[in-house]
């Protein structure tokens, strides 16, 4: 049976797929049907009626099933009594849907109409002014006049105090709102935080937040995008900047292992001395990583770029004290301890570096200083040389995850580590998919797990290593599956544990002829954005035999000079301050 169904729409034949509702099967087709209320990550509601549309079936005989014709041969079609939602409407076979009706097209005047009775007409101050949907609509679908009472307009729309914080992050403007609940259903149906919700009723309701403390999810900052009025703002960006000033600027958020799609809006500001600066991060739509979601973090945490605290020039000690100098200065003086150092020194990189200043940094000690002492300065968790060997298929789509596929995650919580990861695979187990965890307390994701193992941490590994030969139901599960992605990270392992723990799982994956290949493989849940580069790049001790000072958690600055280390060369970390040394 085949997966699309031929429908009309204006005139035009075209093919859809089959179940899909009319605004999304228009939209294939370059038919833009007027929405608010209507998302398509969310399920459809039909509150707003802006896509109103005139639906026609094809009649059929009651006896017989078959298609009725006219005296000339013509099939009929039956229209409903009343406009339809083409969001909620599923196309069928022989739908014909009359998009550019008059009829159709007063009923759209009608709802603007009915939306601006009570929305502010405030866009010279707007937030959302210039990238509004509800501004966009007005003006290509309003009637451009309102038999509605400007006296009662401003009586109630300044009835609603401004600026309501729903959280530290979020801002609500309660008169502006237009009731389509997209922030309600995002939270509920994508985040699964139900911590805003509708209060009161009629002209009176609003959203509102049914958390402590407020709107208390990771998600919150996505309600600013899907929101398609400015009733939603982000605290940091609120009167910040117009749309049309700013200079989008594509870039890969680095906090995390995820590498979230985003996209900088920037702009040059007098205040900050005619410097360019990030005046928000918004999401940027890729389905293989993200969608078009990103979590908070990776929102709002770009606001240290910005810190006075910042060093905007080199500091060398002198008398004791850290003063100002010029880069050459710096830079000859870090040359020259090189130098007097080329046996003793000791090399720090941090996984926030890329590919290319991780290669450079490793040439430097090996072929200049012709010494291997070089090393990851994050040894949270090792195996980078094992997902190396076993990793995931490049083809790999999460998106594609389903039925017979089975995700095994150790040792890590994903909805604190790597928020989008949980949000990917809470959706891949709606579609089907078999979750199994194994961690030594109960996280977020164990709710859509089909089997949750606890187990002491000190009993983790054991349980890990006996996979391949355990009775164990969940055990049978993850052998058999069609397909297995094993994430693993180091909740209560320490450096060496991780590295023990790859390795079962790696063996776990060759033995079962889970590896290197579509929807199978290992993925490590690494710290920074690039550990993985570090490694495949041989800035770690495994590919360092001999160095001479390996840092861990907790160890002392005493320690990792010991007398050994005539100088310590650190690239892009700071082990103190990241807590991997004591002072």
């Amino acid at each position: 049976m085949s997966d699309l169904v031929n429908i009309q729409i204006d005139g035009v034949d075209m093919q859809v797929p089959k179940g899909a509702t009319i605004v999304d099967a228009a939209m294939r087709h370059g038919v833009k049907i007027p929405v608010f209320c209507h998302h398509p990550k969310l399920e459809p509601v039909g509150m707003c009626r802006m896509c109103l549309v005139d639906v026609g079936t094809p009649v059929r005989d009651r006896a017989t099933g078959e298609l009725a014709t006219d005296d000339n041969g013509e099939v009929q079609y039956r229209y409903g009594r009343t406009l339809q939602t083409g969001c909620t409407v599923r196309v069928s076979e022989g739908m014909r849907v009359k998009h550019e009706d008059p009829d159709v097209k007063v009923a759209r005047a009608s709802v603007i109409e009915f939306l601006l009775t009570s929305h502010p007409l405030d866009c010279p101050v707007c937030d959302k002014g210039g990238e509004c949907p509800l501004q966009n609509l007005t003006m290509s679908h309003g009637g451009g006049s309102s038999r509605f009472s400007f006296a009662d307009k401003i009586q109630n729309q300044y009835s609603f105090d401004k600026q309501v914080p729903l959280g530290d992050l979020i801002k609500l403007d309660r008169e502006r709102c237009i009731q389509c609940a997209r922030c309600t259903r995002f939270q509920s149906e994508i985040a699964d935080d139900n911590v805003i919700a509708f209060h009161n009723r009629g002209r009176r309701l609003e959203i509102d937040t049914m958390s402590d403390p407020g709107f208390d999810s990771i998600w919150s900052g996505n309600t600013t995008d899907i929101c398609p009025v400015g009733a939603l703002t982000t605290a940091d960006f609120r009167f910040g900047a117009r749309a049309w000033e700013l200079v989008p600027v594509a870039s890969l958020s680095p906090h995390g292992p995820v590498g979230e799609n985003i996209t900088m809006s920037t702009r040059r500001e007098a205040k900050a001395g005619g410097r360019t600066v990030i005046k928000r991060i918004m999401p940027r739509q890729n389905e293989l990583v993200n969608e078009i979601w990103i979590p908070d973090h990776a929102r709002f945490i770009h606001h240290f770029a910005e810190s006075s605290e910042r060093l905007t020039k080199p500091l060398i000690r002198k008398n004791g004290e850290l003063v100002e100098s010029s880069w050459d200065e710096a830079l000859e003086l870090v040359a020259q301890k090189l130098q007097d150092n080329r046996k003793s020194a000791v090399g720090l990189a941090g996984d926030r570096l890329s590919n290319e200043d991780l290669y450079l940094f490793s040439k430097l000690f090996r072929q200049v200083l012709t010494t291997k002492n070089i090393d990851l300065a994050n040894r949270r968790i090792a195996g980078g040389d094992v997902t190396a060997a076993v990793g995931i298929g490049r083809d790999t789509s999460l998106s594609d995850l389903g039925k017979g596929d089975v995700v095994l995650v150790v040792a890590s919580d994903l909805h604190a580590e790597a928020p989008i990861w949980w949000l990917r695979l809470k959706q891949a187990a709606e579609r089907g998919a078999t979750i199994v965890t194994i961690n030594a307390r109960q996280t977020r994701l164990d709710k859509y797990a089909s089997h949750s193992i606890q187990t002491p941490t000190n009993e983790l590994l054991g349980v890990v290593a006996g996979l391949e030969t355990s009775d164990a139901e969940y055990a049978t599960t993850i052998r058999d599956a069609d397909n297995l992605l094993v994430y693993y990270g180091c909740e209560g392992l320490d450096y060496a544990e991780t590295d023990a723990l790859a390795k079962s799982l790696g063996n776990l994956l060759i033995a079962t002829g889970h590896h290197s290949g579509q929807k199978n493989g290992l993925v490590a849940v690494w710290p920074e954005c690039n550990t993985q580069g570090a490694w495949d790049m041989g800035v770690v001790n495994e590919f360092a035999a001999g160095i001479s000072a390996v840092v861990t958690p907790g160890m002392g600055a005493d320690d990792v000079y010991a007398g050994r280390a005539g100088m310590v060369y650190i690239a892009g970390a700071d082990p103190i301050g990241d807590g991997l040394m004591t002072r």
